[in-house]
């Protein structure tokens, strides 16, 4: 890569250990990626603040961060939602011992690098400014790149941090006007009238990925047939597509022309796909808590869902409603806070429903307007039922606490999802060529491989403890991979997943090294932090090449990589 005097200074350690170790980051990175420079950002927004979410690796992370004084973010930098709202934990009855304590130290540690404590995952409120920026939190880096002058990769909260310590990033992906084109086409065949429905489409649309596909930077679909898009509905669409790693989206009529396109798939969203959804989420038995606002509430959902408790008194603590402190003081001014309040709904700041740990012996079932909130609620993260339906509906079940209590001990019918999968078994002798990290100078591995060709979610879906993969219907689900050679396409969902791997490797039930197909933001971060054995670009995909249980070995030389197969399993 071509560097600058500055950068150069920084790598050479001109400028202290810890801003080399970021750079070396952003270089492994970009020189993954094919980047010739770095560029300078206007903005970063790191994620990582839940005990629930970043967990031990997180704090372990940021305490060898912290250890280098006087070191501090060069750019503007906000945070992301925390995992608890200090000011009223006694009602969200979080059980978790030192919590509140874990919770501090890690926002202390952020706000001692000169981090904003914004605790929103919604920076994109109000956002005025324009240019290269380095954003995580899944959600705002696909809002940003589809409504505002913005542009940011899907970066991870490790990356996003190093950016936040140099002022740079990489050049590449979505930062540049040849990646951003759709690879989806999808059709919109019926009217979708309330944010929710939108939401649906969000999840629906990144349910129809599949293995085979080529989205180099994630899928990025191009949206025929809506008719009407408010804030509300761009921001529930953007997130539930960000559960699967879209970064960008163009809607027809709302969206700048992307120009060319290279669609990978046309699919059509039609009426009984949304009924369908829609009867498969509902609430099925009694309903324990009602969460709105992931991402966190605007001004707009706080107003809506005030008007709706005109009609109703909330009992037993049953509804959260969720919002940053920017929209928490405007409804605040307008009233709407006093009215949900002496309605009997809880409002809490800085926090978001998919970092909080509930108090399960109370919590079994949560109903919610979001499937983002869905899919991580339901995941390992906490593993409670949780159902869906527009806020309206969510409201009369936050306000009548018997509805379904006649079912309330019924199986609820779970939704099996398989995924598409090219493996095939292979015995032929194997030896392909790959690349390393440009940090990592050589080194020699051998071990059993564990491969699949999905994608691996992370946050919610690994366990954290185990390393062992927790999602029904995955190829590996129910495998560890603890000590193996992990071998999969890249990895999905939150972009608080490098903390995953970190914790993992801290507490040596982590990949003895991995292997990737696809360009991933948020393996290679966590690779380059603890020089973890990492290979990508290989002249054949070893996603179908390897079998799971193969013995193989890795070798890097002048940042080349050999993979060789010892044993077929």
């Amino acid at each position: 890569m071509n560097l600058n005097s500055e950068q150069l200074e920084m790598l050479e350690g001109g400028q202290g250990p810890t801003r080399q170790k970021a750079i070396r980051l952003l270089i492994d990175l970009g020189k993954a990626a094919k980047a010739e420079k770095l560029v300078p950002v206007v903005s970063a927004h790191v994620s990582g603040v839940s005990p629930l979410t970043g967990g031990d690796g997180l704090i372990r992370f940021l305490k060898d961060l912290g250890s280098e004084k006087n070191i501090n973010t060069v750019v503007e930098t906000t945070l992301n939602s925390a995992g608890c709202d200090r000011t009223k934990f006694k009602e969200m009855d979080i059980p978790v011992k030192d919590y509140v304590e874990k919770q501090q130290i890690i926002l202390d540690a952020y706000e001692n690098l000169g981090i904003e404590l914004s605790l929103s995952c919604t920076p994109y409120d109000n956002l005025s400014i324009e240019g290269n920026a380095s954003w995580a939190e899944s959600n705002a880096v696909c809002f940003a790149n589809s409504y505002t002058n913005l542009r940011t990769n899907r970066e991870s909260g490790l990356s996003a941090i190093a950016t936040a310590l140099c002022g740079f990033t990489p050049e590449y992906g979505l930062l540049l006007d040849k990646n951003r084109l759709p690879n989806l086409k999808i059709n919109v065949d019926c009217d979708l009238t309330e944010p929710a429905d939108y939401s649906i489409l969000g999840d629906w649309i990144g349910k129809q990925i599949q293995p085979h596909f080529n989205l180099e930077y994630g899928p990025i679909p191009h949206i025929f047939g809506i008719k009407n898009l408010d804030f509300e509905s761009k921001k529930s669409l953007t997130a539930a597509a960000a559960n699967y790693g879209c970064p960008l989206l163009f809607i027809d009529g709302f969206t700048n022309n992307p120009g060319e396109t290279q669609y990978q798939t046309e699919l059509n969203f039609c009426n009984s796909d949304l009924e369908k959804r829609y009867a498969e989420l509902a609430p099925k038995k009694k309903v324990d808590l009602v969460t709105i606002g992931c991402p966190q509430a605007s001004f707009d959902e706080i107003k809506r869902t005030a008007n709706y408790l005109e009609k109703y008194t909330i009992n037993d603590n049953r509804l959260w409603v969720f919002t940053s402190s920017i929209n928490f003081k405007k409804a605040k001014r307008e009233g709407l806070i006093e009215k949900i309040e002496k309605s009997g709904g809880l409002i809490l700041r800085e926090t978001c429903p998919e970092v909080v740990h509930y108090n399960h012996d109370k919590v079994k079932h949560i109903l919610t307007n979001s499937m983002k909130a869905e899919h991580y609620l339901k995941s390992g993260l906490n593993a409670i039922d949780t159902s869906v339906a527009k806020l309206e509906t969510c409201i009369i079940h936050a306000a009548n606490s018997k509805l379904l209590e006649n079912v309330k001990n019924k199986k609820d019918s779970k939704e099996k999802i398989m995924y598409e999968t090219s493996k095939t078994y292979q015995k032929d002798d194997l030896e392909i060529n790959g690349k390393g990290l440009e940090s990592q100078n050589s080194w020699s591995i051998e071990g059993e491989a564990l491969v699949t060709d999905v994608p691996i979610t992370f946050l919610g879906f690994v366990n954290r403890i185990t390393g062992e993969i927790e999602e029904e219907g995955h190829p590996i689900n129910g495998e560890s991979m603890k000590n193996k050679i992990l071998i999969f396409p890249k990895g999905s969902g939150s972009t608080v997943a490098p903390y995953v791997l970190l914790g993992l490797f801290y507490i040596g039930n982590g990949p003895k090294a991995i292997i990737n197909t696809n360009l991933d933001q948020q393996t290679i971060p966590a690779c380059s932090i603890l020089d973890v054995p990492y290979a990508h670009s290989f002249e054949d995909n070893p996603c179908l090449a390897v079998n799971t249980g193969d013995k193989i070995r890795l070798t890097l030389e002048n940042g080349n990589v050999k993979l060789q197969c010892l044993e077929r399993a």
